[in-house]
């Protein structure tokens, strides 16, 4: 079992910056693949980015690509993950969720292979 908890979302202006935070608890640190979604009004879930357990490796989706980065934090037995968010834009208003897993491969865009998620948190970017 794992607990997934997310933070940092807000009201922004477009052009601003905004870094999320999730924290996953409940197994050793440095062992999750961790991952942000989101999902706005009317519209389905979408892949955001991803990090994998060591944090060696990343995917991006497209749109975010070059504007946002993910990192983590796996030191003193932490499974912190972070989204520098940069040049925020209007359509980038979501509920961004976290999640987690601990096995499968290596990188993985797809929600369904995430057992673990965060309540969500907002993110409005105001024109």
């Amino acid at each position: 079992q794992a607990h997934v908890v997310e933070s940092g979302g807000g009201l922004v202006q477009a052009g601003d910056s905004l870094r999320l935070s999730c924290a996953a608890s409940g197994h050793t640190a440095g062992t999750y693949a961790m991952a942000w979604f989101r999902q706005a009004p009317g519209k389905e879930r979408e892949f955001v980015a991803t990090i994998s357990w060591s944090g060696d490796s990343t995917s991006y989706s497209d749109i975010v690509k070059g504007r946002f980065t993910i990192s983590r934090d796996n030191t003193k037995n932490k499974n912190t993950v972070f989204l520098q968010m940069n040049n925020l834009q209007p359509e980038d208003t979501a509920q961004y969720y976290c999640a987690a897993r601990f096995t499968g491969r290596l990188i993985d865009t797809t929600p369904q292979v995430y057992p673990y998620w965060g309540q969500g948190t907002q993110v409005t970017v105001s024109s």
